[in-house]
């Protein structure tokens, strides 16, 4: 049987021999993979803060999926060699787990960007705070013109 999701919740539920039995729920969010949901994603609203850019777009009602919110996470070559890249997409993969389920929306599509010499450097507290801030902002209602 396959390995079960990281960003499943599982839910423990005792049964009447003590024995738990393991019962998976949905993901609350899946990762993007194609490149065209990354472009649509770019065209649409986005965020900057000092340790990551946050682009974000709300699917249409034909494009609903199973999971309610896509994740997708890109750093570029800017922020250095492959090995600074993988950290940095480590760090904002653990972001998403923490911020995106309470804070995210049901039928958005995010994308986290790494920023040069900041998402690696910056303190992780403080890259929560600028992902926390960037999700108000996204969903913030637009003043008039």
């Amino acid at each position: 049987m396959p390995p079960h999701p990281p960003q499943s919740s599982v839910d423990m539920t005792q049964r009447g021999d003590d024995a738990a039995a393991f019962v998976v729920a949905a993901p609350r969010w899946s990762v993007l993979r194609q490149r065209s949901d990354f472009l649509k994603a770019a065209k649409a609203r986005r965020a900057g803060t000092a340790g990551l850019l946050l682009q974000a777009r709300r699917r249409a009602d034909d494009e609903l999926t199973e999971t309610p919110i896509r994740v997708g996470f890109t750093c570029s070559k800017k922020i250095g060699n492959a090995v600074m890249r993988n950290r940095a997409k480590r760090r904002l993969r653990a972001l998403a787990r923490e911020v995106i389920p309470r804070l995210g929306r049901a039928g958005w599509d995010y994308v986290l960007v790494g920023r040069p010499d900041a998402t690696v450097s910056r303190n992780f507290s403080d890259l929560r705070d600028d992902l926390v801030t960037a999700i108000r902002r996204i969903h913030a209602p637009k003043a008039p013109r």
